[in-house]
């Protein structure tokens, strides 16, 4: 059972940022996703920030290089907040240009085949192929589940393909980032407030650019709440715990249980209909990250911790 729990960790923080869409949905708030998402990263990145600080408290500051990559700490920190910043703005672009379907199935697409080629590149581990058949798997579930089977879906625009890859790209570079940083010694509270917190500082002229008088209203100070608290600081520690023991492509494949996740709770919450490819996409997406979540028999210590 111990195995599986940076398994649950990961799958846990994934249905925390599936309630996203639906939390938007039930406030129904006058802002911008721009406004949303950047008030989103000040309160959860906030939070977070004070968590690494009571976490790190009194204890010895780590070497300021990586053993492994050489590289400052300041550097890592920057590219994984830069990583956090751009990924908000990047991932509701490429949903405007292309739809909600494609920008979705293209931003959480790519994430972990990008972040598995990174991860080969910069820490030299390449996935395994339980990674790649999993990982096959729960993208066909993905594309079913978010209805992009049927015909007329024309070719993406161009800057909405870049918009939506960047969107994967942005979460490859914070979670290698973050990866790294874990991997000299910090703890996951400790990486994940860092991170967030230096997002957090810089996303606050953002938030003010962006007409926050939405704040201001009782709905709309309950999703931001709700997304800083929950969506934010709760699923970014279970992720950091899960980042800590899993590698960042098999961290990536199961935070696809975001749609998932977010299917249900429109059904459940929304009243929303499914049809029957998008319960087949359910069932496929879910064997997928079953695969990959389930240890394989051992065959050499910690093998399924390598997928």
């Amino acid at each position: 059972m111990p195995r599986l729990l940076p398994f649950a960790a990961v799958l846990l923080a994934a249905l925390c940022f599936a309630t996203t869409g639906t939390a938007q949905q039930l406030a129904d708030v006058d802002a911008s996703p721009l406004s949303v998402g950047a008030a989103r990263i000040l309160v959860g990145g906030g939070i977070l920030g004070v968590v690494a600080l009571v976490a790190t408290r009194g204890r010895e500051r780590p070497a300021a290089r990586s053993a492994r990559s050489g590289v400052p700490v300041g550097v890592l920190v920057a590219v994984g907040a830069l990583g956090v910043l751009a990924y908000q703005p990047t991932f509701f672009a490429g949903t405007r240009l292309n739809g909600v379907a494609v920008g979705t199935v293209l931003a959480l697409g790519s994430a972990p085949i990008v972040t598995g080629v990174l991860d080969a590149v910069v820490r030299r581990r390449p996935p395994g192929r339980r990674w790649i058949v999993a990982t096959a798997v729960a993208l066909v579930g993905v594309v079913l589940v978010t209805g992009l089977t049927g015909g007329g879906v024309g070719a993406p625009a161009p800057a909405g393909l870049l918009a939506s890859c960047g969107a994967g790209a942005s979460y490859a570079v914070y979670a290698v980032a973050s990866k790294l940083l874990l991997d000299r010694g910090w703890g996951a509270a400790r990486v994940m407030g860092t991170v967030f917190g230096t997002a957090a500082v810089f996303s606050l002229p953002v938030l003010l650019a962006t007409s926050p008088g939405w704040l201001l209203t009782p709905a709309g100070i309950s999703l931001a709440l709700w997304l800083g608290v929950v969506t934010t600081a709760v699923a970014y520690l279970l992720f950091g715990w899960g980042l800590r023991v899993l590698a960042p492509a098999t961290v990536a494949t199961l935070t696809l249980a975001e749609p998932l996740g977010a299917t249900l709770l429109g059904v459940l919450v929304l009243g929303e209909q499914l049809g029957a490819l998008a319960v087949i996409g359910l069932v496929v997406l879910a064997a997928g990250l079953a695969l990959l979540s389930v240890p394989a028999r051992r065959r050499e210590p910690h093998a399924a911790l390598r997928t």
